[in-house]
């Protein structure tokens, strides 16, 4: 390979049961191998390296968050018109410091991408571009149905497998709809992002997104596909994300050739309407109907069928943690995580493992989440502190909490009292989110966590470390964190 890669891979490198053969392609921030399994060289799969040692903080940063989202989505959705992921491994190798503690996504093997294609076909409409697109439609409409935003659709990120059938690819972008948005950090591809993007704040949790975005770039690709050209003038995405803005600031309505049929020239317009606001009018699902032919289906989706969904997600996060059975030894779950003298209550414990074994972020464990639940509210579920806005064992902020319960998609907080089954669980998530963003300070990194859930990681960085307001309560949280741990 005469071209740098993200991560560079030598050919017969083994993962798993998987070895190298050539590579496929390569990004600012992963690489794509293909790879067979050892003794079945015709079971070819492609192999997704993201690194993890080799960049700077910064990067790392990104990159454990990327594949963090890329992880949670392969986990968790599966559909034909997107990408099929086998197996995520992580590369233990420490003769090769380059590669190890790499998290490989296996996933099936593409024949190409509409990027292929497009080049393929130099400037002309790609064959059966309303068979293809439709197909894209299907993936983002079932993404967006089950509460995720792609955050990164564009021709390279569109597969063709042998029968020339779509997947959707590269989830390393993809944000959770957290009410009407989802965030992701200021990287992506400037010739597919909406104009209103350039003027969203970066805040401590990233840009704000909406399934819209989505939308303008499946406009984009639509007008590539059916014309082999780019919507607005320019040599590369710079030049064409700033026609797009002038564009939107215009009001000039969008030219699209009259070789595009009428119907698709409507579709087109309606992804690339110049605003969020005009463009929230048209949903993938709806899209979907127009491109299938169908007549639009209207449906009403008022906050008891939200409240609703989100009720069903935390009971079933809930049936999925708090059962806990006991080994041939006696011993529990955990045991080796939490001491079970030490005053925790017997029903939380399970609960709390699964908080504080969320993520791999330095100073988490399941002894520091007994510890603030401890502080918090000394484990009481029926907390109500109107005052300060904070309810339940851990004392959550309705529209704080709202933001990370599982499948949430509900744009109205969940109102109080919060179960223990509903509280303990996200406290994990929050504090996995925290922690990368705790780049500026040194220190005890389970108390600087618990700072940051006091407070923000925000602050805690414009400290250089625990806020003397919030000291009093980390010393607290570390006596409890003492005690808790075996």
């Amino acid at each position: 390979m005469s071209t740098p890669w993200a991560v560079e891979v030598p050919t017969g490198y083994r993962v798993g049961t998987w070895e190298v053969t050539a590579g496929i392609a390569s990004g600012s921030w992963g690489s794509v191998y293909e790879a067979c399994r050892s003794g079945a060289p015709r079971e070819r799969v492609a192999l997704k390296f993201l690194p993890t040692g080799t960049v700077t903080a910064r990067q790392l940063s990104h990159l454990t968050a990327m594949a963090g989202r890329e992880m949670r989505f392969h986990q968790g959705e599966a559909h034909d018109r997107l990408v099929r992921c086998h197996e995520i491994l992580v590369v233990d190798d420490p003769a090769h410091p380059a590669l190890d503690g790499a998290v490989v996504i296996v996933m099936e093997r593409a024949e190409r991408s509409l990027a292929d294609l497009l080049r393929e076909h130099a400037g002309q409409p790609v064959p059966d571009a309303a068979t293809l697109v439709t197909q894209v439609c299907e993936g983002l409409a079932y993404m967006h149905g089950n509460g995720w935003i792609h955050g990164d659709l564009k021709p390279a990120n569109v597969l063709l497998a042998a029968d020339g059938s779509v997947r959707l690819a590269d989830f390393g972008l993809t944000a959770e709809v957290e009410g009407t948005h989802g965030y992701l950090p200021p990287i992506g591809s400037s010739g597919y992002v909406p104009p209103e993007y350039w003027t969203e704040q970066l805040g401590e949790r990233g840009i704000a997104v909406r399934t819209t975005s989505d939308i303008w770039a499946l406009g984009v690709l639509a007008y590539q596909a059916f014309t082999g050209g780019f919507p607005f003038p320019g040599a590369g995405e710079r030049a064409w994300a700033a026609a797009a803005a002038e564009y939107a600031n215009s009001g000039t309505p969008l030219p699209i050739p009259d070789e595009v049929p009428p119907a698709w020239r409507s579709i087109i317009r309606d992804c690339l309407a110049p605003t969020h606001a005009d463009r929230s009018r048209h949903t993938a699902e709806s899209l979907l109907d127009r491109m299938r032919g169908q007549p639009v289906r209207r449906r009403r989706r008022g906050r008891r069928l939200a409240a609703a969904v989100v009720t069903l997600a935390v009971a079933a996060a809930a049936t999925a943690v708090s059962v806990s059975y006991a080994g041939d030894d006696g011993a529990f779950p955990g045991d080796d995580l939490l001491r079970r003298d030490a005053g925790i209550p017997e029903q939380y414990r399970q609960l709390i493992v699964v908080a504080g074994t969320t993520c791999q972020a330095p100073g988490l464990s399941p002894a520091l989440i007994a510890a603030m639940l401890k502080v918090e509210s000394d484990f009481d579920p029926d907390l109500s502190d109107p005052v300060n806005d904070e309810y339940g064992i851990a004392r959550w902020t309705p529209r704080v909490l709202a933001g990370y319960l599982p499948g949430s998609v509900s744009p109205t907080p969940p109102a109080p009292p919060f179960p223990p089954e509903m509280s303990i669980p996200p406290m994990g998530k929050l504090l996995c989110f925290q922690s990368e963003r705790l780049t500026a300070v040194n220190g005890d990194r389970g108390l600087l966590l618990a700072a940051a859930y006091r407070t923000s990681a925000t602050s805690v960085n414009q400290a250089g470390g625990i806020p003397p307001k919030v000291k009093p309560y980390t010393d607290q949280v570390a006596h409890y964190r003492d005690l808790y741990t075996p």
